[in-house]
């Protein structure tokens, strides 16, 4: 006879990696997103000496449904995709775009100076330039997009 040790953390790991699955977001199924679960925008961040540039991806969102704001330490965006409701009288009708609210907060590597914030909305893309701070400033300010 053959004696086996048991570990008991194997246990947890196949339990955590089975949690990890059944939380990807690409799993989820489809009446998820519907009823609010929908994705955030995806980002991409760069550092330089002067500023912090941050790239958000909104497609098919308009900039009066963006919600934007900078503090010194992180940004925060919220906005909703709507629906546009089309009736059809023949034939089938599904849609695998995601519609509903979204939120997001992005926290900065380093502080900025948040009243001075450059922002350009294009083609679904955001791009802020955050300038970096010199003195800290403890006060949030609203981006307006144009």
């Amino acid at each position: 006879m053959t004696l086996i040790r048991w570990n008991p953390w194997q246990e947890f790991t196949t339990l955590q990696r089975q949690i990890d699955q059944l939380f990807d977001e690409n799993l989820l199924p489809s009446n998820l997103v519907e009823r609010g679960f929908s994705r955030v925008p995806a980002a991409e961040l760069q550092e330089t000496s002067e500023a912090i540039h941050l790239k958000l991806e909104l497609p098919g969102i308009d900039a009066k449904d963006v919600d934007l704001q900078v503090t010194e330490t992180s940004v925060y965006i919220s906005g909703e995709r709507n629906s546009k409701t089309q009736t059809e009288d023949k034939g089938v009708f599904k849609s695998e775009f995601r519609y509903g609210k979204f939120q997001r907060v992005i926290p900065l590597p380093t502080r900025v100076e948040n009243t001075k914030v450059i922002a350009e909305y294009k083609d679904g893309i955001l791009n802020l330039v955050l300038p970096k701070a010199e003195a800290e400033k403890h006060k949030v300010v609203k981006v307006n997009l144009q």
